[in-house]
């Protein structure tokens, strides 16, 4: 049953939100109530990424969110029990312009200078590295041994597990339909389940931040773009080390997914919209320049696609914040493809912006609802 009353409520059941309910309830929040609109948690935008973790990122507060998160995904089993099928291939990105070389040998000195001892590698050393790979038009690559991959549905169920354990209650197929505000605060959501009363509400709805943004008069820059992936069969001959490899300039990636591939590739002509719909056309698209530069997947046969929805940002970071007006509001969204790796720091970050008033572990000023306003944006450029 719907309790009446919660110390916070927050809103969505992928990693933002379960995250934030097991760090809530890990310091002590004692009635913590998270509420997911679908029948199960994590199936959205968590569940439908490519589950990739790196440090590779051209801004530093991306960089530091890495810092901080992928060593929490580390710890990950022996704090909640859960295996998330850790791996550590190292991301390679594929560059074919001097542009971007020249954007990744700076994105790699500032990594540098943060302690990450990502390279640039010659065309030669891509080649010796992927030999699997057509590097036509390749003319270096970037590459960090310490990213890797994790479990998406693991990390979800994992924090959620844990969160229920220190009291946190969970509710599925539960959608909040209203945010109560009086006198600047808020003080309660509504579901068709009933009421609860409340001086927090947590927005880590992800596609659906704007909206529920929008039920407290509130216009969040957050929209969703749709996302395909498509899955292989087993296919034989790929080393078991073959990395997560990323052609930048086509937003095209492939890894390792069980015995077979994963593969996406971005749409630039994709327009935001809820659709998840899998446009047929663009995988025939998508599969020609897979197969192109990574000429053994067309040996293999197709085991599965979907789509799924990014959540963007005008300068694809992330908003973590709590807002002034109304009171008690607080928004861990935006993360514009990126989120789950985050999804360990953003939570924690949650529990001492509730709990503290301010975030500690990280100076986050530059995620602040506030920047879109003031104007104040530095875009993150890796961003597939």
């Amino acid at each position: 049953m719907l309790p009446s009353t919660a110390d916070a409520v927050i809103i969505g059941g992928g990693v933002m939100g379960a995250s934030s309910a097991y760090h809530l309830a890990a310091r002590g929040a004692k009635n913590v109530v998270l509420l997911e609109k679908h029948e199960f948690l994590g199936a959205e935008a968590t569940g439908k990424c490519a589950g990739g973790i790196r440090y590779q990122f051209s801004t530093e507060i991306n960089v530091r969110l890495s810092l901080v998160s992928l060593p929490m995904l580390k710890e990950f089993e022996d704090l909640t029990g859960q295996n998330i099928d850790l791996r550590w291939p190292g991301y390679l990105f594929l560059l074919d312009n001097e542009h971007d070389v020249a954007v990744f040998r700076h994105n790699v000195a500032m990594q540098n200078r943060l302690g990450i001892p990502s390279v640039i590698l010659s065309t030669e050393e891509v080649g010796q590295r992927v030999p699997l790979l057509n590097l036509e038009g390749v003319l270096a690559g970037a590459w960090h041994a310490g990213d890797g991959l994790a479990d998406p549905n693991g990390v979800v169920q994992g924090y959620a597990a844990a969160a229920r354990r220190l009291g946190a209650k969970i509710f599925t197929a539960t959608e909040v339909t209203a945010i109560r505000v009086e006198g600047g605060r808020v003080t309660g959501v509504s579901t068709p389940a009933g009421d609860i009363s409340t001086p927090v509400v947590v927005n880590a709805a992800g596609p659906w931040a704007g909206k529920v943004a929008g039920l407290v008069g509130l216009e969040l820059p957050v929209w969703p773009l749709r996302r395909q992936i498509v899955v292989t069969a087993p296919l034989k001959g790929v080393p078991d080390d073959f990395p997560f490899v990323l052609d930048f300039s086509r937003s095209l990636y492939f890894h390792r997914e069980g015995k077979g591939i994963l593969t996406g590739q971005s749409n630039a002509n994709e327009k935001p919209g809820f659709d998840q719909s899998i446009d047929h056309g663009w995988t025939e698209q998508h599969l020609e320049n897979a197969m192109w530069r990574f000429p053994l997947l067309a040996k293999a046969g197709l085991l599965r696609e979907w789509a799924g929805l990014y959540e963007m940002t005008p300068d694809a970071h992330p908003v973590i914040d709590g807002l002034a007006d109304p009171a008690g509001f607080y928004v861990v969204a935006g993360f514009s493809g990126h989120g789950f790796m985050h999804g360990p720091i953003a939570g924690l970050l949650m529990s001492e912006l509730v709990l503290d008033g301010r975030a500690h572990t990280l100076d986050i000023r530059q995620l602040r609802f506030g920047r879109f306003a003031e104007g104040d944006l530095v875009r993150e450029h890796n961003v597939v």
